[in-house]
């Protein structure tokens, strides 16, 4: 037995000693969220401050955790609450069961429930996690309350920002709406911008590449692995009359 042989799993530690951290000090610090991020769930109004939310229950019925709990009831003809016949009287979620997938997002025909990127939800009791109107919908100036208080882990401005909506680039994710607003104006944000979509295309005034510069080549085992790669030998193809590929090529290679 080698007399270093206790000290040899210290070899991996001191090889990480010296590289760069990938790891981020939360709380303290915390890492931008994607435009798209499942937070929780707001409820919004317009910006005269009727409901978005008309109580159709469609949310309810896309939802495959079964988690929210809508009951619609008729507006009050001399105070309507919402645009629509109806708007939703009782309405709750709970977040123990929700897997945050936000179809019900995608359902919503008026775009009254959205997820934020706010996450930081921890009780100590399971009725806490029961979300409901009061904790959901958003007041007249679009302000969103939270049963948490503001702390070093809760930011409650990141109920303001909104999830992307779950479109591709626009509805039903056609490329040809990108760039185009396709929601209607909501309290306290107002008129949330396009989304960018998925368009490789640099946006103009962007700066390509020069291919005549040399750019930078990996370092490390990727680079030395690109190397090896970059001089193995591509396997040639010949014209063939009737190929295994049905397009007239072949590859060439040993036969038994």
């Amino acid at each position: 037995m080698s007399l270093l042989g206790p000290f040899a799993g210290f070899g991996v530690t001191s090889r990480q000693i010296f590289k760069r951290k990938v790891t981020i000090q939360y709380p303290e610090a915390k890492r931008v969220k994607p435009q798209r991020f499942h937070g929780r769930h707001v409820l919004n109004r317009y910006p005269d401050g009727m409901e978005k939310c008309i109580g159709c229950e469609l949310c309810a019925g896309v939802c495959p955790a079964r988690c929210i709990y809508v009951r619609g009831e008729d507006n009050p003809p001399e105070a309507p609450v919402s645009p629509g016949e109806r708007y939703g009287f009782v309405y709750e979620i709970n977040m123990l069961r929700c897997i945050f997938c936000a179809l019900c997002v995608e359902a919503c025909p008026t775009e009254a429930i959205t997820m934020t990127h706010l996450f930081e939800m921890s009780v100590d009791d399971r009725r806490d996690a029961i979300y409901t109107r009061d904790e959901l919908l958003m007041d007249e100036e679009g302000n969103v309350p939270h049963p948490q208080p503001d702390s070093i882990l809760i930011d409650k401005g990141e109920l303001r920002l909104g999830d992307g909506w779950m479109r591709a680039t626009a509805p039903s994710g056609r490329a040809a709406y990108e760039g185009v607003v396709a929601w209607t104006p909501t309290a306290g944000v107002g008129t949330r911008p396009p989304e960018r979509g998925q368009n490789p295309d640099p946006e103009p005034g962007a700066l390509l590449p020069n291919p005549e510069e040399p750019q930078p080549q990996p370092k490390g085992l990727r680079g030395l692995i690109a190397k090896v790669l970059a001089r193995l030998p591509r396997p040639r193809r010949r014209r063939t009359d009737d190929g295994p590929t049905g397009n007239g090529e072949q590859e060439t290679g040993n036969r038994s």
